[in-house]
């Protein structure tokens, strides 16, 4: 048994240089896995245990199943790791940092058609689950100021929702008022939104680009429902546009389709900075419409980190390096630059649906008309496998694939996703197409496994 003299000789002769890191004593002996090692380690030895643990994980490149960023060009990780060590909420040490925050959220409001008589405001969070929470938290508290005595908060969206939204609901203490899906229709309607909503419903929800499917909402004929309620009943009701997945391909691809402030109901809008605004996790952005829809009772002002200072996120400490990182990808790509990779996506996107429909094994949920997301269910002639085997099969190669269930009264509907990203290419298509022919093919001649049992709560990966 070595002493603790030894050990520390030996960790002493590793650090000069005296073994290889694969011939040092800490790749035959079991690291630490629940409990604090007694002693220290080289780095060079902590840092390949880690690195080669993390060879197990799945190559991001590969992963089709994350609407999440896994390539940004080297001038930016450069700018990311030049400011790692920043903590964005330290506004009176870094107040370069802070102006560039607050660009950001003007180049955003702008982008989504911020009327120019109103001063819209915002902030960057972790990412859309805390943007989507401020949000409506904000609609909440506006709700409250004119709601009468023992009135209860109720708030109405999909059940295609991210359950970020079931969470704000649990959270915050507000009734959900959820719009089931059927078979054939993955979305809501101006109808079903129509008949529960009162004067207590603090905010109607709507996606551009839900988790499950990659479609929209009708955002603009539920703008049109809230207006006619608001001229006719006196219900100034907001509607808040969850554009995670859609609001930096919309603007690029679709400019003239209309579901952002445009929209006289939309009050709010988050984005996920780290989907298709092209950064790493994570960067979300909330921003209101104006300053007035934001309620100065949820600001709160610090001095313990030098200045007076606003705060109005539910997180405090965050680093900077993805703010800055947003900042480079809109200097760097311009609406040019974005048009360009978004074009891309949703054309590749395009293609492979299009392949998949040909092979005449896959019925379209979503062809990537709108996003380069494409959701797809196997063929009901097709018994032999599912849409889970196939996944695993895939993953034989290296795709991770998404293999989920609808939600709840559509929950029968199982479904495989190919999120396009920025890095796919025209030639991964077409290798990740001969995969799939090649994977179907190997189960159908073997078959494939029992169809896993669905409780309705199997959510799709985001």
């Amino acid at each position: 048994m070595l002493t603790k003299k030894n050990n520390l000789s030996e960790l002493e002769d590793s650090e000069k240089g005296h073994a290889s890191t694969y011939s040092s004593r800490f790749f035959k002996e079991d690291i630490p896995k629940y409990e604090f090692p007694e002693n220290s380690m080289p780095a060079n030895a902590a840092y390949q245990m880690i690195h080669d643990e993390l060879n197990m994980d799945a190559n991001p490149s590969l992963n089709l199943a994350s609407f999440v960023t896994t390539w940004m060009e080297p001038e930016a990780e450069k700018l990311i790791t030049e400011n790692l060590h920043k903590n964005f909420i330290d506004h009176d040490e870094y107040p370069q940092t802070e102006v560039i925050h607050n660009r950001c959220v003007n180049m955003l409001a702008r982008l989504f058609n911020a009327p120019e008589e109103c001063k819209s405001i915002g902030a960057a969070t972790i990412g859309s689950s805390e943007a989507i929470m401020l949000g409506l938290l904000a609609h909440k508290w506006k709700w409250k100021k004119r709601a009468k005595k023992g009135a209860e908060p109720n708030i109405i969206f999909g059940a295609e929702v991210h359950v970020c939204w079931e969470k704000f609901a649990r959270y915050f203490d507000v009734e959900m008022r959820v719009i089931p899906l059927e078979k054939g229709r993955y979305v809501i309607s101006a109808d079903e939104v129509e008949k529960r909503i009162d004067e207590n419903t603090i905010a109607v929800g709507a996606i551009l680009g839900t988790t499950y499917s990659g479609q929209a909402d009708p955002i603009e004929e539920i703008n049109d429902l809230l207006l006619k309620i608001k001229n006719k009943k006196g219900w100034d009701i907001p509607l808040h546009v969850d554009a995670a997945s859609g609001g930096f391909v919309i603007p690029f691809t679709s400019p003239d389709f209309v579901w952002d402030f445009r929209l006289e109901q939309v009050k709010s809008i988050n984005v996920s900075g780290h989907k298709y605004g092209l950064v790493y996790p994570g960067i979300g952005w909330i921003i209101y419409r104006d300053e007035s829809d934001f309620p100065k009772d949820l600001v709160f002002k610090v001095n313990y980190l030098g200045g007076w200072m606003p705060t109005y996120t539910l997180n405090f400490s965050c680093n900077a390096s993805f703010v800055l990182a947003q900042y480079y990808n809109f200097l760097r790509l311009g609406r040019e630059g974005y048009n360009h990779i978004m074009t891309n996506c949703v054309a590749n996107a395009q293609y492979l649906s299009q392949k998949l429909k040909d092979s005449e094994k896959f019925e379209m949920i979503n062809d990537a008309q709108m996003l380069p997301i494409v959701a797809v269910k196997l063929k009901d002639s097709i018994t032999n496998y599912t849409v889970y085997d196939l996944s695993s099969k895939l993953r034989e190669r290296g795709w991770v694939m998404a293999a989920y269930t609808m939600p709840e009264n559509a929950q029968e509907i199982a479904l495989l996703r190919v999120v396009v990203r920025e890095n796919f290419s025209r030639d991964m298509a077409d290798i990740l197409f001969q995969d799939i022919e090649n994977a179907c093919a190997a189960l159908d001649s073997k078959g494939g496994t029992k169809k896993p049992e669905i409780d309705g709560k199997h959510r799709p990966i985001c």
